[in-house]
């Protein structure tokens, strides 16, 4: 039996939403249905014609887009109801699949949910879409290849229909635009109409199970009534922000252990002047890596600009760059450094949005200490193509950026970023040619479940290593842990993970972003 993968991802970008269906469509077997918005942007299809564009985009906020999908010019924005199935097709004849046959579907399973809110929708002979009368109120544009899905429909809900005056929508001249708020008086919850939408994409494409995971749906209602913001998020998510830090079971207690190989490394970091997120971030951790000759260390300095709600590294305005960094690391790290394999193993890490001075010595110099490799952990840089293409072009040994929790608590625990572009940052390192790696923190109200489909998604994008661990509360400014993960749980998610062709795991209590991450690059070849 197949499962249906629904994704309701918010907001998303459309370039960012490109990235991800690529990803889905190229990488994975599964059967996804993304479901979003967009900020305003115009899209044009395969046989759109530039002068079906009427006014700049840019003079009304929207992007121009081209879009490998048929048809001509559209728009998307706040209010419409954008999906895109990742799903593969039954063959036709010959090894080919019926295009106008899942077309045709579509467009039934918009009709059946225009009707559960009581419109009478209808496809009309000779064009495609679903209309009310002479008014189109969604548009489809697919394309089809390797038996697989992508783009989808377009319904509008609720958006601003002006925005559709600016252009020749899909191109037909005399045939106006409407959207279920016109037609009704007032718009239905968003939330509703992806129900009925999972609903009947299911029902219609036969579909006998299905996994969703949602971002969180906005209730300011709830939130108005919690006194903190992180507790508030926490509430919109869905989840009692019940603290259990001072509860900690036996197996999430620490030794201090401050043998010779921690006071080496520790003696090296402050003689090389570095800042390690092994301390910043209160690893608990530190004793066993650092013996083990291994740390962290953070580059453009040891302030973060991303406030996540679970991170104790320092979050003021961050001090002015050293442009001279990399070289000054440099000379530190030669004279003061073992060239030897038993030297300690260094790990990148920077917290800043929009890194973008990565081994910026190693391309004059390719090799400035042999043997030595380059794990760099990146923030998602807002997701600018620019600062994304100067990282990968470094070409880091591998790629780490952590997707941190399950969709729906994305909000609560990193307000800064998004579940979705997450996904797309990986997907662009792995289609760049990157071995990736990402991590999950859990004890913060997420559902085994959630994780389940978190690692799947990562998988489904071409991340090659994960790690999973227990969230620990660093101080009472931040999230709260909800529930203590048990070892044997970890490990259901490390044999999941395992059966789903990641070539390595690393999941436990215990486990952090850089736990082990010597080991993790043996079975991809790179120790």
């Amino acid at each position: 039996m197949t499962t249906l993968r629904t994704r309701w991802l918010g907001t998303v970008a459309y370039a960012e939403a490109a990235d991800l269906q690529r990803a889905l469509h190229s990488r994975s077997d599964d059967h996804y249905l993304l479901l979003l918005e967009h900020p305003h942007v115009y899209t044009l299809g395969s046989s759109a014609k530039p002068e079906h564009v009427l006014r700049d985009p840019a003079s009304v906020g929207a992007e121009l887009v081209e879009a490998d999908r048929g048809g001509d010019v559209t728009y998307h924005g706040p209010g419409q109801l954008v999906g895109y199935p990742i799903v593969g097709l039954a063959e036709w004849r010959a090894g080919q699949r019926d295009v106008l046959a899942y077309v045709r579907r579509l467009e039934s399973v918009l009709v059946a949910v225009l009707a559960d809110f009581g419109v009478d929708a209808r496809a009309v002979p000779g064009y495609t879409g679903v209309w009310v009368g002479d008014e189109k109120i969604a548009a489809i544009g697919v394309r089809v290849a390797q038996g697989r899905t992508r783009h989808g429909f377009a319904l509008n809900v609720d958006p601003d229909l002006s925005m559709f005056s600016h252009i020749v929508p899909c191109g037909i001249r005399d045939r106006g635009v409407t959207s279920l708020a016109r037609l009704l008086g007032s718009a239905p919850e968003m939330r509703a109409v992806v129900d009925r939408v999972v609903a009947r994409f299911a029902e219609c494409f036969g579909y006998g199970e299905v996994a969703r995971a949602d971002v969180a749906w906005r209730a300011p209602e709830v939130v108005a009534s919690q006194p903190a913001r992180l507790l508030g998020r926490l509430a919109e998510a869905g989840v009692q922000p019940v603290d259990l830090s001072r509860e900690r079971p036996e197996w999430m207690r620490v030794r201090a252990r401050f043998d010779d190989g921690y006071m080496e490394v520790k003696r090296l970091a402050r003689g090389l002047e570095l800042h390690t997120v092994c301390e910043e971030a209160g690893c608990p951790n530190i004793y066993e890596c650092w013996a083990d000759r291994t740390a962290t260390f953070m580059i453009l300095g040891e302030r973060c600009t991303r406030a996540c709600g679970f991170c104790l590294v320092d979050t003021r305005k961050p001090l002015p760059v050293d442009t001279d960094e990399p070289r000054a690391s440099r000379r530190r790290w030669s004279g003061s450094a073992s060239r030897t394999r038993s030297s300690p193993a260094w790990r990148v890490t920077t917290c800043r949005t929009g890194c973008v001075r990565v081994r910026g010595d190693r391309r004059r110099d390719p090799e400035p200490m042999p043997g030595t490799g380059v794990e760099l952990l990146i923030s998602d840089c807002k997701g600018d193509p620019s600062a994304l293409a100067t990282i990968f072009g470094a070409r880091p040994d591998v790629l780490n950026h952590n997707l941190e929790t399950v969709a729906r608590l994305q909000r609560a625990v990193r307000p800064s970023a998004g579940y979705a572009r997450s996904l797309a940052v990986l997907a662009r390192a792995a289609d760049a040619g990157l071995v990736t790696k990402s991590g999950i923190i859990v004890g913060m109200g997420e559902t085994v479940d959630e994780v389940m489909e978190a690692v799947r998604d990562l998988r489904s994008v071409g991340v090659e290593i994960l790690t999973v661990g227990q969230y620990l509360r660093p101080s009472a400014s931040h999230l709260p842990v909800v529930r203590w993960w048990a070892p044997e749980e970890f490990g259901a998610v490390r044999d999941h993970a395992l059966a789903l062709g990641f070539r390595h795991v690393e999941a436990g209590p215990l486990v952090r972003s850089s736990y082990h991450a010597r080991a993790a690059v043996e079975p991809v070849g790179l120790a």
